[in-house]
């Protein structure tokens, strides 16, 4: 695949139903808006079925239309583009899901793309060459793919699971294996949670990234307002390994350069 439209895609996959993907997808946008980065979010998910149905103050009048029943709607949230998908059937199959080619918007320059695939890991997993999987296929640049797991043993245990439908695909080296693990709602593992991963979660847990919980943001979801800044904090390290933000200023450089001042 030719990714380089779309920057660096950071396709979210979520572990288990309900690991926190839509949140970590949006995290990530927020924190590279906020950097002044141009970001675009894709929520391929089935509209009843979508995490970031509130994610944009209001739907945005552009739309695409890669078919007569499926569309794209381009919205606002704040200065990341958010686009997601319309419908009037009454259930959008995977290989009905628009190809990626098809997200990618009219704009100048986009810096990332985050792909929220938490809506069903299962079923993202099963093909990856057709339907939301389609994120996940190996291209230049490379993909990013991150899984975001519950700080618990039978969302390790899914996760397991999802990558294990994931290897076949990657044998074949057609897609990326995620390689980064984030794990929603803790600041450490609990006694006992650790020792459940299988062999592919457990060569995550090195460097797995712990994302705090927010009682506020558990109740409400994810709106239009901007993600609690503690949260966005804990996966900026991720996003500037990576390359897509700088490295912050020593505190000597800055003393430097305020003395030269």
């Amino acid at each position: 695949m030719d990714w380089s439209g779309f920057g660096t895609v950071i396709p979210v996959l979520a572990g288990s139903p309900g690991a926190g993907a839509s949140v970590v997808a949006t995290l990530l946008a927020d924190v590279l808006q906020l950097s002044g980065r141009c970001a675009l979010m894709i929520d391929p998910a089935d509209p009843s079925r979508s995490g970031l149905t509130m994610a944009a103050r209001s739907e945005g009048p552009w739309v695409a239309r890669p078919h007569s029943q499926v569309h794209i709607r381009y919205s606002w949230r704040a200065q990341a583009l958010l686009a997601r998908l319309e419908t009037t059937l009454p259930v959008v199959a995977p290989g009905a899901v628009p190809q990626p080619r098809f997200w990618r918007p009219p704009v100048r320059q986009l810096h990332a793309t985050v792909v929220d695939l938490g809506h069903d890991p299962w079923r993202v997993a099963a093909h990856p060459l057709s339907g939301p999987g389609a994120w996940l296929r190996r291209g230049t640049p490379q993909p990013r793919p991150v899984l975001v797991v519950r700080p618990s043993r039978p969302s390790l245990l899914h996760a397991e699971q999802v990558l294990a439908r994931l290897d076949p695909w990657a044998a074949c080296a057609e897609l990326n294996q995620p390689t980064q693990l984030l794990v929603m709602g803790a600041k450490r593992w609990p006694e006992g949670v650790a020792g459940a991963a299988g062999r592919r979660v457990e060569a995550l847990l090195k460097d797995a990234v712990f994302v705090p919980y927010d009682s506020e943001l558990a109740a409400s979801g994810i709106t239009a307002s901007v993600t609690p800044a503690r949260l966005r904090q804990a996966i900026t390290p991720v996003l500037r390994r990576w390359g897509l933000l700088p490295e912050p200023m020593s505190t000597g450089k800055r003393l430097h350069r305020r003395g030269r001042s």
